[in-house]
Formats: structure tokens, sequence, C-alpha cells
């Protein structure tokens, strides 16, 4: 590998252009896309597991027949999936420049991943609501999911706009004018994924507001749902982890492509790619279709109009509460989830 004082040995071609004439034996990493060598093991890992849990999300996903959530979690393992592979040519040529590359690492993929991912959460969650008990919610189970997915897509938006225009700066022929555009790019990207951060920790609020509430009326065990050991709190810890993530992405895009953060690659493997796997094992292992135990297609609901499809949710969620009472704690869920 070249050192980082070798310039002198550099032609100005090579210097203009490191994209297409750099490599790791001729070329100091100052000039490449990030200052280190991406970890071929390391990326590969995050690969294969998110390649696991995409084979999981799908078996699950279509025999318990969790359309919208399979849909979130699909397109965001797949961007996943592509970000990590494309982190893997990085290894062996980390000089790579042009629209694509910087499309499939700050747009298609870092950025808008974790927004499907968000989605599904929201609907889980929208979905627990009815479970438990929606005269409990201080908003409907479609209000929440409207009002997050609303969030999740302006956030969304918001970054694909800012990515694309950072990604395509390299185009610009005066070097002023690109570090403009990149930096508006940055900005409106960081605006996005503050505005990610903000609906996360929204979600937070209302989700522990919920669960006191619950715990307060004494109504049910936080511990059970639907008849599985599965808990309300280790379901929250897939959106703390978005949440983690987001606010390191936060933090590393205010310094820009060429700050600190943006350039370690210990922390972006545990606070970007760790949070992740993080968040899609947990969503994996205890899925909807598993830890609902039937129960998913039961608290149902439509995101238009209101009619008697969502009275009917709310009244079910009324008749279980009651069972609950009637039955008991463990005798209930028995009866429960027969229905």
């Amino acid at each position: 590998m070249a050192s980082s004082t070798s310039y002198e040995n550099l032609s100005p071609s090579v210097l203009a252009n490191p994209g297409e004439f750099c490599t790791l034996s001729t070329c100091p990493l100052s000039l490449a896309n990030i200052q280190y060598v991406p970890s071929f093991v390391g990326n590969a890992l995050y690969a294969s597991l998110f390649g696991a849990f995409l084979t999981g999300q799908l078996f699950l996903g279509i025999h318990h027949r969790n359309w919208g959530f399979l849909l979130g979690m699909f397109g965001g393992i797949v961007l996943e999936i592509v970000d990590y592979n494309a982190r893997i040519q990085m290894h062996y040529n980390p000089f790579q420049k042009g629209p694509i590359l910087m499309h499939v690492r700050y747009l298609m993929t870092l950025n808008i991943a974790p927004a499907f991912l968000s989605a599904s959460i929201y609907l889980a969650i929208s979905r627990i609501i009815p479970i438990y008990s929606c005269t409990l919610s201080r908003f409907k189970p479609r209000t929440y999911a409207f009002l997050f997915v609303t969030c999740d897509i302006i956030a969304l938006l918001l970054q694909a706009a800012g990515g694309a225009i950072a990604s395509f700066a390299d185009n610009v022929d005066e070097e002023k004018d690109e570090d403009k555009m990149r930096k508006m790019g940055i900005d409106i990207m960081v605006a996005g994924v503050s505005w990610q951060v903000f609906s996360l920790g929204l979600l937070g609020i209302f989700s522990w507001e919920f669960a006191w509430r619950i715990r307060k009326a004494g109504e049910r065990d936080l511990s059970v749902l639907g008849g599985s050991g599965c808990s309300y709190q280790r379901l929250g810890l897939a959106p703390l982890a978005v949440f983690v993530r987001s606010v390191f992405r936060c933090a590393e895009l205010r310094e820009g492509f060429r700050g600190k953060l943006a350039n370690q690659q210990v922390t972006f493997m545990g606070l970007e790619g760790g949070m992740i796997v993080i968040a899609v094992g947990l969503l994996t292992v205890w899925h909807p279709g598993l830890i609902f135990q039937g129960t998913w297609q039961h608290a149902g609901w439509r995101f238009m109009g209101e009619g008697a499809e969502e009275r009917k949710v709310v009244e079910k969620s009324d008749q279980r509460r009651d069972e609950w009472m009637t039955y008991g704690h463990g005798e209930k869920h028995e009866h429960w989830t027969r229905k």
C-alpha cells in the first residue's frame, strides 16, 4: 500500500482522477472514498447475516401472511445486503468514484434501508395495541401507523433527495460549485436522518406511555403477548437499535464524508451495521407471526376508511380485555389464542 506521503510520485492525471487510475499499491488512502480499507471478513459476515435474516423473513412472512411487515423487512434487508456487498468490493478498490457508488453507499442503502425497517416496526407496534387494549391507547392503531409511516416517508424522501444531490456533485466542473452542491446534499440528508430520529423518539415515548397505562390499569402482564413468551419490552429493543444507529448517522453526516466518524471502520461497523443487525435479528427471532400466535390478522385495520372494520378491531380488543379479567393470567391466554 502506498504511503500517505507519495503524492510527489503521482502524475497530475492520477491526482485529478484517482477513481480511474489509483490502486492500493500506487496511491495513498487519502485519495480514496474513505480513509480505510473495508474489512472483507466483517462486511462478508454482515452480508451473510442479512442473507440469513432475509430467508427467515420470507419464510415466516409468507407462512403467517404478514404482508405489510414482510414488504418493509424485505426492502430494508435487500438494501443492506447491497450495501455490504458494495463494501466488499471497496475492500479491493476503495478509490472507486462516481454517482453509482455514491448512490449505493449513501442513498440506496445506508440511508434508505432503515426507513423500510422502521415502517415494519411501526406496523408491528400498531398491531400490539388491539391485542392489549385500544381504549388504553392515546391513539387508534390506524392513527399510529398512519402518523409514523408518514414520518418515515418524509425522512426517506429527504434522505433520497440529499443523497442524489451529494452523489452527483462529482459531475460539477467547478470545484467551488462541487463543494457547495455536496454540502447542500449532506445538509438535506442530515435533515432526513434528524427527522427519523425525532419520529423514532416520539414512537418510543408513545409506546412506553401505552405500556405504563396498561400497567397502571392492571389489565395484562406485559411479559406475555399472544400466548408466547415474547415481552413487549423486548420487541421495543428493535426500534431502540434503529434509533441509536440514526443518531450515529446524523452525527456522521454532520461532519461530512471526510469527517472523522465517516472514516472510522470500528465505529461504523458497531453503530451502523451492528445496530441494524441487532434490530433485524430481533424482528426475525421474535417475528410477529410467531409472537402474535395467529392474532395478527384479528388485530387488523385499514389505512383507508374508518367504517365498521376498525370498530370491530376496537370491539374485539375490549372483549379480550374483559376475558382477561374473567379468566385470569395463564388460563386466559389458552382461551384467548383459540379465538
